[in-house]
């Protein structure tokens, strides 16, 4: 049977079968404390019956404590079923298992009504996989029937059997409904779970790629008003990149505010700008576009992430003397002549590569002949919808 299968019709593979985890440890299953009680009514229907037959005995044989030592034995079987709930499913399966030998033996050695089946049958329908259901209970109906032909008791009985055949399946769909609903609640726990991840995920990303280049950007112009400062005394100059800082930190709290609430949008034309701004101070020369207008609109904000984190990146690593950005349709590529002579994959092209990937695209770094590195990040286009045939209007008219 093919692994597919397998798991279709609840077999599972080796590892499944053996190493699945016990269901009950999450607090479902039977009540431990009450179910001993309930068990002891629903056992009843048999036990007084027996119990009667072996009163009415005429003396004690060792056959007769024998069936007295089955009968009990199989009622506590079944009240300690809570407690086997828990176990793993070996464990779980012999219980069910055995359980069907005692019930069957009580048809056969005490001539007990078939319905005694129906504790052994019910206790499998919750215990194994739905496939193992149907081929263990299946059989021990069948060897009851068996059993009652070989006793001359068919007759008189066969409707008992049906009966317990008819509230044995009925328990095996309500055990299928449970076993869909609580697959249903881990898998809204899986999706929750998933959720909160993936926004952690996007709020780290956000802020790495925010706070990276604003701080670089801040780090680099706060330099540079310290070394106008020192050599030339450029007061004006030093004042003015002063006031670049200060907006850039106002910019950066109003972004992480709004990139924690997830309303925070990025645009190219303004990163253009910021770059600009943030490679001239750095004093390296900046060959960059000057519109955006040949970009289509819905590739702008992510190709502005891109932007932004390959320039905080030529920033802080590279060393570059100049970059270069040129922009298409639906790709962006920056080059710097740097000294990095590899790529070293870090949180931000990672991030990057994630963004793009989000919408279809994909980001390729390599390295330049020379040193410096090449990133290209390129969204494949949308197809295009078929043309509907035009449909000329006649105009009206009857019979000539």
């Amino acid at each position: 049977m093919a692994e597919s299968e397998s798991h279709k019709f609840g077999l599972g593979n080796r590892e499944t079968w053996w190493a699945d985890p016990p269901r009950g440890r999450d607090g479902g299953g039977p009540d431990k404390l009450r179910w001993p009680l309930f068990s002891l009514v629903f056992s009843l229907p048999y036990l007084l019956p027996v119990t009667r037959s072996l009163l009415a005995a005429e003396r004690v044989t060792p056959g007769l404590v024998a069936l007295w030592v089955l009968a009990y034995g199989y009622a506590a079987a079944y009240a300690a079923f809570p407690l086997v709930f828990d176990r793993r499913r070996p464990f779980r399966f012999a219980y069910g298992v055995g359980m069907l030998v005692l019930g069957l033996t009580l048809v056969a050695a005490a001539n007990a009504n078939p319905f005694v089946l129906l504790y052994g049958t019910a206790a499998m329908v919750f215990l194994v996989p739905p496939a193992w259901v149907v081929m263990l209970d299946g059989a021990a109906l069948v060897l009851a029937a068996g059993i009652m032909l070989l006793a001359g008791r068919f007759a008189d009985n066969y409707g008992d059997l049906i009966t317990v055949a008819s509230v044995t399946l009925a328990m095996f769909f309500m055990s299928s409904l449970i076993r869909a609903v609580r697959g249903l609640e881990l898998a809204n726990k899986e999706i929750a779970t998933l959720a909160v991840a993936n926004e952690r995920e996007r709020l780290a990303r956000d802020l790495h790629d925010l706070l990276g280049h604003s701080l670089t950007t801040i780090t680099v112009k706060a330099g540079l008003a310290r070394r106008v400062l020192e050599s030339a005394g450029d007061i004006p100059r030093a004042v003015e990149e002063i006031r670049e800082v200060e907006s850039l930190t106002r910019s950066a709290l109003s972004d992480v505010r709004a990139t924690v609430s997830a309303n925070r949008e990025v645009s190219l034309s303004a990163e253009l700008v910021g770059a600009r701004a943030a490679l001239r101070a750095a004093e390296i020369d900046a060959d960059l576009p000057h519109a955006v207008d040949n970009v289509r609109p819905e590739f702008q904000p992510t190709f502005g992430y891109v932007l932004r984190e390959t320039v905080t990146n030529v920033l802080r690593h590279s060393g570059a003397k100049r970059v270069r950005v040129r922009l298409g349709g639906n790709w962006l590529e920056i080059e710097d002549d740097g000294v990095a002579t590899e790529v070293v994959a870090g949180n931000g092209l990672r991030g990057l590569s994630e963004r793009l990937a989000a919408v279809g695209g994909a980001l390729r770094t390599s390295a330049r002949p020379g040193g410096g590195l090449t990133v290209r990040a390129e969204i494949p286009l949308p197809e295009p919808s078929p043309a509907v045939p035009a449909v000329r209007a006649e105009p009206a008219g009857g019979l000539a």
